[in-house]
């Protein structure tokens, strides 16, 4: 693999690591002293902030790597193109910010926090990570993405005492991201030229952006309007909580496998621009590759070991994550390939009209079922909304991507039969062992454990060709240092 997307992807592990590392750390802490009901406030009024970043963004994120990526060799173009698309997207968050604080900021229920929650629509205004995406410099994003996390880490433990603090909490996660976004713009110029723009240097990217806009849009409709629904639906707002819960813990998970995905989209754009096909397929492959080696395991693992973890992790009051978290599961398959197919391929080879239409699909299905499955089982219905909705879009899709003949229907599915036959192992085995055991942090170690030695095993005695070349090159390496 080539050393640059093999350094970001290293760069953005790195970065995932901490993110899977410190919720683990404040997600049991917040969830015992600030309880279940202010957990599900939070969520749901972060949820309803999160459509003005949205609509304030644009499709301006995927779109500005994509144009960053294919003007780089261009120093001057390239700050033309950034200046123009910063400047829209600031117009459009300022917009944003009027438009939420007279809905929410002065009649609304938590008009509070809605307040505080002002600022993290300010923060978005400062956000130019898209720029250092498209540039492939993920060193600068993982470094000030860490510091800022470690920073809102330490402030939770020092100022969170009581449910009472929860505005606190929302002011910790505002003011860590105006802090982080701003930090980004430190030494701007050693990557770009001040340039002169005019409107219609700005206004000519509106339009590409707002296609771009129409599939993230829908896409939010399944990943945010879930807890909005929940929250106007259900009499009880902790059921906010817990299905908050499960996603956090799932996809906590989901990043280990996206971390590819990130970093591959300005290569696939600009690999695919100057004609390169046969490339595009290998990589695309390698990358199919990665998630069934890596996806598979992860999603039987939770199923396999969320009767123990839960309990301990959470603490009491949160029983029903177990099973929303077992049911949630299959997305980490299900958007790890939807987001390579869509975003990585699809919008990087100028497609995104398809992308769209498969996510307004899933969103439409999401909206339907939210209604009928939510007033019925709750937070349950909510989570099997999504999967059909992810399940709906994935599929869609891998038919358009097949048909374009650039990727083969082989390059997806690839001893994927291999890693599910291992993966089905492993959690049956570690399944039945948790049931012998009581619910503890030792538990779920041994569980995790014995989990990866099992799937390893397996893709060995299956002759697994990854697993073999690490295992040689490991063998090689430990011969050369004799």
């Amino acid at each position: 693999m080539n050393k640059t997307i093999t350094k970001n992807y290293l760069y953005n592990v790195a970065y995932q690591i901490i993110i899977i590392i410190l919720p683990i750390i404040t997600t049991p802490y917040l969830a015992r002293i600030l309880g279940a009901e202010a957990i599900g406030i939070h969520s749901y009024t972060l949820s309803i902030v999160t459509y003005f970043v949205l609509f304030g963004s644009l499709g301006i994120v995927i779109y500005g790597q994509r144009e960053i990526a294919r003007t780089k060799d261009n120093k001057e173009e390239m700050s033309k193109t950034f200046f123009a698309l910063f400047v829209l997207r600031a117009i459009s968050l300022i917009s944003a910010i009027i438009t939420f604080f007279f809905m929410y900021c002065i009649k609304e229920q938590y008009q509070n926090y809605y307040r505080i929650l002002v600022l993290e629509i300010i923060a978005s205004i400062f956000d130019i990570s898209w720029f250092f995406q498209g540039i492939e410099e993920f060193r600068r994003i993982t470094k000030r993405n860490i510091v800022v996390k470690c920073i809102g880490v330490m402030m939770i433990f020092a100022i969170i005492k009581s449910p009472n603090d929860l505005w606190k909490y929302f002011a910790i996660y505002a003011i860590s991201n105006i802090a982080g976004n701003i930090a980004l713009w430190k030494n701007i110029e050693k990557y770009i030229c001040f340039v002169r723009i005019q409107f219609k240097d700005v206004i000519k990217h509106l339009k590409p952006t707002i296609s771009m806009f129409i599939p993230q849009i829908a896409s939010s409709i399944y990943t945010v309007l879930d807890k909005t629904m929940l929250g106007n639906l259900c009499v009880n707002i902790t059921e906010v909580a817990y299905y908050e819960q499960a996603q956090k813990i799932v996809k906590i998970s989901l990043t280990l496998v996206t971390s590819m995905m990130t970093v591959m989209i300005p290569r696939i754009a600009k690999t695919y621009s100057e004609g390169q096909k046969d490339k595009v397929n290998e990589y695309m492959e390698k990358t199919f590759n990665f998630i069934w080696f890596l996806a598979i395991p992860i999603m039987f693992g939770i199923i396999a070991i969320a009767e123990n973890f839960i309990p301990w992790f959470l603490g009491k009051g949160y029983e029903k994550v177990i099973i929303l978290t077992q049911i949630c599961s299959p997305i980490i398959l299900l958007i790890s390939f939807s987001t390579t197919t869509g975003s990585q391929f699809l919008m990087s080879i100028n497609k995104q009209n398809i992308h769209s239409i498969a996510v307004i699909c899933g969103a439409i299905i999401n909206i339907i079922l939210n209604f009928i499955l939510i007033s019925k089982l709750e937070s349950v219905g909510a989570v099997i909304a999504t999967i059909i909705a992810e399940l709906t879009i994935t599929i869609i899709e891998i038919v358009y991507v097949i048909k374009t003949e650039t990727i083969k229907m082989k390059t997806m599915f690839k001893y994927s039969n291999i890693y599910i036959i291992s993966g089905s192992i492993m959690c049956l085995i570690v399944y039945l062992l948790g049931k012998s055991m009581q619910p503890n942090i030792i538990t779920s170690i041994v569980q995790i454990l014995i989990g990866v030695v099992i799937y390893i095993t397996s893709l060995i005695l299956f002759k697994e060709k990854n697993v073999l070349h690490i295992i040689d090159l490991a063998k090689s390496k430990m011969k050369g240092s004799k």
